[in-house]
């Protein structure tokens, strides 16, 4: 297959796209960070404490996965260039670690919604009792 420049250039939107929604995360579990925080101090209850542990976890792993994003991002850039000097083969193989790092970053997300899904379950298990 050949690499010419519109097949980096796809991945832009798709990368811009995902950091958007990674941020909306990072944004909401920061705000919900504050929120048991405060929750926290007044009661010291040990499912805030459980929770509190799952979002500092939670949050490594949206670090990694925005971080692995804008590796992508920047390699796809640099394949893009690479195709403009006419290094065809060093094209091909930044182009290569580019989707690695953006499948890289999908996966963590997986794992991070896991971990989502992991902590509502311990919010929902508390309000049964």
């Amino acid at each position: 297959m050949q690499l010419n420049l519109s097949i980096p250039a796809l991945l832009f939107p798709a990368i811009s796209l995902t950091m958007l929604a990674y941020n909306a995360r990072y944004l909401a579990i920061a705000a919900l960070i504050r929120q048991l925080h405060k929750q926290f101090e007044e009661t010291s209850a040990q499912p805030l404490k459980q929770q509190i542990n799952q979002l500092r976890a939670r949050l490594g792993i949206i670090k990694n996965m925005q971080a692995t994003a804008i590796i992508s991002f920047l390699l796809a850039a640099v394949t893009m260039f690479l195709i403009y000097v006419e290094m065809r083969v060093w094209a091909n193989v930044i182009f290569g670690i580019s989707l690695v790092f953006l499948m890289i970053s999908l996966v963590l997300s997986l794992l991070e919604v896991q971990l989502s899904t992991k902590a509502l379950g311990i919010q929902l298990k508390n309000m049964e009792k």
